[in-house]
């Protein structure tokens, strides 16, 4: 899939964070940015390398799995393979909706 397609399912999926009131950033390496600002409702996803609360930094491939719910959060994170800076707490809240 596309950074577009990617872009497209993390639009749907945060669609309902409006009292999230935070912003998200997932740091594809060199495929790209998709960033979410949750502070405005319905919240807005972009490809713009913005400040954010939290970032997860991971592979294209390991995002994939991640969506399609083939690679487990917590382990991704424990394996290496999903980086988290910034805000752990809101993190961890976001493993139920991803």
């Amino acid at each position: 899939m596309s950074l577009q397609e990617h872009t497209e399912t993390v639009r749907e999926k945060t669609a309902d964070l409006d009292d999230l009131n935070k912003k998200i950033k997932f740091d594809l390496k060199e495929e790209g940015i998709i960033h979410v600002d949750a502070t405005i409702s319905p919240p807005v996803v972009t490809n713009d390398d913005l400040e954010a609360d939290v970032t997860f930094v991971m592979s294209l491939e390991n995002f994939e799995a991640l969506m399609e719910g083939d690679l487990n959060p917590q382990m991704a994170f424990m394996m290496g393979k999903l980086k988290i800076e910034g805000d752990m707490g809101l993190a961890l809240k976001l493993a139920d909706i991803f």
